[in-house]
């Protein structure tokens, strides 16, 4: 089973052994090591996975997991 976590102030930490990661063309991205983490901030240099940068931006989320939030999808 996958297991996705979004860290706080950090990157999605991905989990699991059956997951595929694939760009928009469904091309699978070669995963270095699992787990493995998401860019969330937007900083990485080595984009879809996370470096750290977020550390150094000083990167601030707002999402939480919040039961009837009106938040919508992008």
């Amino acid at each position: 089973m996958a297991r996705i976590t979004v860290r706080q102030n950090g990157p999605y930490l991905v989990e699991g052994d059956d997951v595929e990661l694939v760009d928009w063309n469904g091309k699978p991205y070669p995963v270095p090591r699992r787990p493995f983490a998401l860019c969330r901030c937007g900083g990485s240099t080595s984009k879809p996975f996370c470096d750290g940068t977020h550390t150094r931006i000083g990167f601030c989320a707002a999402e939480a997991a919040v039961p009837g939030s009106a938040d919508k999808p992008a």
